[in-house]
């Protein structure tokens, strides 16, 4: 035949240079010769395959085999290798030189016997594996071993490029036997990881493809083995990265055998990439995640049979996000028990980014387990409390928004009862976060019967008033505006106890910063009530109010919160405190008697003192003050008039005698009420021109003129000389 004819020909030409490689002393450069001519002979003549097949086989493997291994001249070597590449791209039957070439490449590749110094060269012998087992295919299976030991050693390579094809070759191996290879799988998964940080990113992109095709035709344990890792690529910061990391793991959620088994672990680290910053990654994420749920749905149809046919959509439902299939949301809330533990660790992680990407996926999965998010509230609740107080604010972003969906998706029966027996047990501002949040997913009219409730644990004083830290005071602000922004006129019901909150935050010291958005929020609950202002709410309240701020006055010092909120009702109420009277001049009396606290006295003095200097506006609007003056001068000003040792018992008398001053200023007394005064009063006031104080003496000297001019004439001899002397000694 030709071919035969062919072949003997190429033999006979091949005879020369094949004998001068087998001689041992045969120098270098006779041997690059000696290969130079082969390849003219076989490379560059067009020979059909059946002849190269012929000559490769018989005469040419086993001699460019030793060459390849034990040649000291690198250029020889290379020529080896590219006539040996030749001979099994273009013969026949490429898997008969299998026994010889194999133990060749282990030889030169492997320790402890051989290592190839030229980087490019061990590329090409790596090369020359991958083409093996892209041509050879299942006649490699006896030599499974081999192909693994070179490749557990050429992915560690110091070169690159070496590693790069050496993850080519283990793909090209799960497809040349991929009934066999899961035998040996495992081995490969400790390289491949080795090397999955390397400084190359295209390195980590084809060992993530690698780690990808060796576990689906492997063995499927060795998921446990790689997640981490993959997961750490999925912060890479290279997008063709993490691109790899979501391409592979769509790839396992449909075609891993015991894909099931590994839902719970794979299904966090796909929906991860949804918050991907580039459009390309999420919308693979998102392609692949519909596919997986499609094919879930099929493959659970008489599962699913009855939601099918009732699946309906929320009423409720987050405007402008689209919702995900039935096989997505069932995915995620089967599988949610076993997913949130390890969130909620992660969300506390000691990395920032680590933080930031677990609060993303809190969100998606909440997104879609909807009403089965019931089951774990408990655990979601404690992670949210923890997460609102972290100081990277993208985390408490979508943490905030993970507890809107609570509102959404869950009845408030359940969520608002653990939530408010959380706020009466801690003094985190997160609780109130978290409740906020919830409030703000909710549908007006399903929080509607929790109102009451809801206003009655936020007055409480053990919420309220449990922290007088700025950040506590803030929240609790932001959730009485939620409250009126979702529920409108519907929190007509609970005023008083929203007014009780509004006082509170506005009475604490550190709050002051806030007291122009307290207005606006008692604005807003004065508009939902179609009041005109909020002195009108207070009209509608200060009797409660009163009630409320003065239950224990009789206990008052400095330091109680009512006297602060006393001082807010009373001078933010503008004119309506004229229609408390009664109430707040007993609570005056109580409180501002000698034996009291002096800074609370002080305190309740200086309150008085700016009302009566605009008394018409304020106690007076009804003009019904003047009925409670005989009490205000003999029970409140009097006593405290009284001469006590002390920095605060002088600044007592001096705000008492301004209070004196305000009261004659504003001409509320008559001149029998003046003489009255007059009468009960005048020692002390003569006694204060010997205060220290220049306020109080002149203030004196004010009241005492007014004095000398209402009563003129019927001032008696005693009296106008001890004024006269007390006067000449100023």
């Amino acid at each position: 035949s030709m071919a035969a004819a062919g072949a003997a020909e190429l033999t006979q030409a091949l005879t020369r240079p094949l004998s001068c490689l087998q001689e041992s002393d045969c120098s270098r450069t006779a041997r690059l010769r000696a290969l130079e001519a082969i390849r003219a002979e076989v490379q560059e003549k067009p020979l059909s395959s059946a002849v190269v097949q012929e000559v490769f086989g018989t005469q040419l493997v086993r001699p460019l085999a030793r060459c390849l291994v034990g040649d000291t001249a690198e250029r020889c070597r290379e020529l080896a290798l590219q006539l040996l590449c030749h001979g099994l791209s273009h013969g026949e039957r490429p898997s008969e030189a299998l026994p010889v070439l194999l133990p060749a490449l282990v030889q030169r590749l492997c320790p402890p016997q051989g290592f190839e110094p030229s980087e490019e060269l061990r590329l090409g012998l790596v090369q020359l594996l991958s083409l093996l087992l892209q041509r050879c295919g299942v006649a490699m299976v006896p030599y499974l071993n081999e192909v693994i030991r070179i490749l557990q050693v050429t992915l560690l390579d110091h070169y690159a490029e070496v590693r790069r094809e050496s993850c080519r070759c283990a793909v090209a191996c799960t497809q040349a036997m991929p009934e066999h290879f899961h035998m040996q799988s495992e081995s490969l998964i400790k390289p491949l990881m080795q090397t999955i940080s390397h400084q190359h990113y295209r390195v980590r992109v084809d060992v993530i493809q690698a780690t990808g095709a060796v576990i689906q035709f492997g063995n499927g344990k060795s998921v446990d083995d790689v997640l981490s890792h993959l997961a750490q690529r999925l912060f890479d910061e290279i997008p063709k990265v993490r691109h790899a990391v979501t391409a592979v793991i769509g790839e396992w959620l449909l075609h891993l055998r015991d894909r099931y088994s590994y839902f719970h672990k794979l299904i966090p680290l796909l929906l991860g990439s949804f918050s991907d910053e580039i459009p390309e990654n999420t919308k693979l994420a998102w392609t692949y995640w519909e596919k997986i749920g499609l094919q879930w749905e099929k493959e659970n149809e008489e599962d699913l049979k009855d939601k099918m046919d009732f699946s309906v959509s929320p009423l409720h439902y987050p405007q402008g996000v689209t919702r995900p299939g039935l096989g997505c949301r069932e995915l995620v809330s089967r599988n949610l028990t076993k997913i949130l533990p390890g969130l909620s660790h992660d969300i506390t992680d000691w990395l920032e980014s680590t933080r930031v990407k677990a609060s993303q996926l809190l969100h998606t999965l909440l997104l879609h387990a909807e009403d089965h998010i019931t089951q774990h509230m408990e655990l979601l609740l404690r992670t949210l409390y923890q997460a609102c107080l972290d100081e990277e604010r993208e985390v408490v972003q979508n943490c905030v928004k993970a507890a809107e969906l609570i509102g959404t998706f869950v009845s408030p029966k359940v969520s608002l009862k653990l939530i408010t027996s959380a706020l009466e047990k801690t003094s985190k501002p997160s609780c109130i976060m978290v409740l906020t949040a919830v409030i703000r997913g909710s549908p007006k009219e399903i929080l509607q019967p929790h109102l009451t409730d809801l206003g009655n644990t936020l007055s409480q004083a053990e919420v309220c008033q449990r922290s007088e830290e700025v950040f506590y005071m803030e929240q609790l602000l932001y959730c009485v505006q939620a409250l009126l922004e979702v529920c409108q006129e519907n929190c007509k019901e609970i005023s008083f106890q929203l007014m009780k909150v509004l006082v509170t935050i506005m009475a604490t010291p550190s709050s002051q910063h806030l007291k122009e958005k307290v207005e606006e929020a008692m604005s807003s609950l004065a508009e939902v009530q179609q009041l005109d202002s909020f002195l009108y709410l207070y009209k509608q309240h200060i009797v409660q109010l009163m009630e409320w701020v003065s239950v224990a006055c009789d206990g008052w010092t400095c330091y109680s919160p009512e006297v602060l909120q006393f001082d807010v009702i009373t001078t933010h109420s503008g004119p309506v405190i004229g229609e408390a009277l009664s109430a707040f001049i007993l609570v005056l009396k109580t409180c501002l008697q000698p034996n009291k606290d002096p800074q609370m006295r002080l305190k309740l003095f200086t309150v008085l003192s700016q009302l009566l200097q605009k008394a018409n506006e304020t106690v007076n609007s009804q003009g019904l003050f003047p009925s409670y003056l005989e009490t205000v001068i003999k029970d409140i000003l009097a006593p405290n008039l009284q001469w006590h040792a002390g920095r605060t018992a002088a600044a007592i008398r001096t705000t008492a005698v301004s209070c004196l001053w305000a009261l004659i200023h504003s001409e509320m007394l008559s001149p029998e009420e003046i003489l009255k005064t007059r009468d009960g009063l005048m020692p002390q006031i003569i006694a204060a021109w010997d205060e220290d104080s220049k306020i109080t003496r002149l203030m004196a000297c004010r009241v005492i003129g007014v004095f000398l001019k209402v009563c003129g004439r019927q001032f008696d001899e005693d009296k106008f000389t001890n004024t006269y002397t007390g006067n000449c000694k100023r």
